[in-house]
């Protein structure tokens, strides 16, 4: 029987050629529970060489920062990445576990609906009611096999959990045990386990975290691009990723496709023009850079499979539209003055793009 590709494949299996060779290259010590040292996870992350293999870069971003994130997971805290959303928290998180453990799986979303028992543990109920409690009743969370097996969790959108279920972690981060009551025993943590946790600082229906539960993280924020050069470049090296693991069937955008998308997502972002001569009003919606990425990935499909291959200012339009508007009649307005008092001034680079914006 034939064995189908997995649409997205997890960081450690995309990019294991480059970890196998950050590995054999690897001279420096590497700490217990790590599968290669802070240097080569530095490396890793932002680009580099290890031996003849090039390293791509990750994250593309304040290289203090990263330093920062990495050296956390050496002590007993915890790491929170903070930031709006769409700056690649749970990309860098994802890749941080990845290169560190070889092993980016053992992940708890946070919902309004998670609960503790998601954190800590539970238990499989046929088993519990045929034998009581047992070990082979025991159902272990990502977060409890980390600790047992002394690796990295990952907790996502920790702040869309309700406050009592963050509490859980209060106690679990600062004794590194968790007790088992019906078991009459505890799981400590090995040397090795540490727990990296991702938070929207924008965005509806997230909870504020308490300060007991914030100090037991070390906080590291993450920023939007500081300029448009750094956002039209993160933007271009992950289209050429994206496109190689989709197959889309169109080339890539031409430079001045991307850099009209970020500099109309950082204008309404910003609430101010790139040059800063002009006042624009902000969206409801977060026009992040990720968001960026998805809709010009969207006009790639929409060229390939209805145009000519190539993303024209119709395939712009239609995306730009259906991301800034969503569901809000106040975005349409602001949209529609954005089109009219800035846009249509920049002249006939903007024309072509402008006339199809308009038309829908």
């Amino acid at each position: 029987m034939e064995q189908k590709e997995v649409q997205r494949r997890a960081a450690e299996s995309l990019f294991a050629d480059e970890i196998a060779a950050l590995q054999a290259a690897e001279q420096n010590e590497v700490p217990e529970g790590w599968n290669m040292s802070p240097r080569s996870v530095l490396t890793y992350i932002l680009g580099g060489k290890a031996g003849d293999k090039v390293i791509s870069p990750k994250y593309i971003g304040d290289r203090r920062l990263v330093e920062i994130a990495v050296a956390t997971l050496l002590t007993d805290r915890s790491l929170l990445l903070i930031g709006e959303p769409g700056t690649a928290k749970s990309w860098l998180s994802e890749h941080l576990a990845a290169a560190i453990n070889g092993d980016s799986g053992r992940v708890v979303q946070g919902t309004a609906g998670t609960t503790e028992e998601q954190i800590r543990y539970s238990w499989n109920y046929a088993l519990l009611i045929a034998e009581g409690p047992s070990e082979r009743a025991l159902v272990k969370t990502p977060i409890f096999r980390a600790m047992e097996e002394g690796k990295i969790a990952r907790f996502e959108e920790i702040s869309r959990c309700a406050p009592e279920v963050q509490d859980a972690l209060i106690s679990l981060l600062s004794e590194k045990r968790i007790s088992i009551p019906e078991l009459n025993r505890e799981q400590a943590a090995l040397r090795g386990f540490s727990l990296i946790a991702t938070a929207n600082t924008r965005d509806k229906g997230v909870n504020e975290m308490s300060a007991a539960l914030k100090r037991r993280f070390n906080m590291v924020i993450l920023p939007s691009p500081k300029n448009l050069e750094a956002e039209v470049e993160i933007v271009e090296t992950r289209l050429r990723q994206l496109s190689a693991e989709l197959r889309l069937p169109a080339v890539l955008p031409a430079e001045a496709a991307v850099r009209k998308v970020c500099t109309v997502f950082r204008e309404l972002r910003a609430g101010q023009t790139i040059d800063g001569a002009q006042k624009v009003k902000t969206t409801q919606n977060v026009l992040s850079t990720a968001e960026a990425i998805s809709l010009l990935v969207n006009s790639m499909a929409l060229a390939g499979s209805f145009g000519i291959g190539e993303v024209q200012d119709s395939d712009l339009a239609a995306a730009l539209q259906g991301a800034i508007v969503k569901d809000e009649e106040k975005d349409r307005k602001i949209w529609e003055e954005y089109l009219e008092h800035i846009m249509k001034r920049r002249g006939s680079e903007w024309a072509k793009l402008y006339d199809a914006c308009r038309s829908l």
